[in-house]
């Protein structure tokens, strides 16, 4: 799979809350980063932020652009069951065909 396929396989995971298929697509050494979230491992990633699906009514990927040959950013929009929508932006990179890295860029409010 290309690294942008591999990417679009684990939104995928992430949506329908397959942690096994999610599980086998992260690299053991991924480190995940947000606003609230500073290099955490693989482990604590599946643990804080991938069950985190559930509050989402809506999830859609923008944009899934590669950078180079290992990195791609995605641009992807969701409805909150708590209501609002929202943007946030990623860069992932990919070694192999493992994620190795994801950091994550919240966006705002789309009106």
């Amino acid at each position: 799979m290309t690294p942008e396929e591999i990417v679009r396989a684990n939104f995928d995971a992430y949506v329908r809350q397959d942690r096994a298929t999610c599980e086998a697509l992260l690299g053991e050494g991924m480190t995940f980063t947000s606003p609230q979230d500073d290099h955490i491992s693989k482990d604590a990633f599946l643990e804080r932020c991938f069950p985190t699906a559930d509050r989402v009514s809506r999830q859609e990927l923008i944009h899934v652009v590669a950078a180079d040959e290992h990195d791609v950013f995605i641009m992807y929009e969701y409805d909150l069951k708590s209501g609002g929508t929202h943007r946030n932006t990623e860069l992932i990179t990919v070694v192999g065909d493992r994620i190795v890295e994801i950091q994550v860029f919240f966006g705002g409010s789309v009106s």
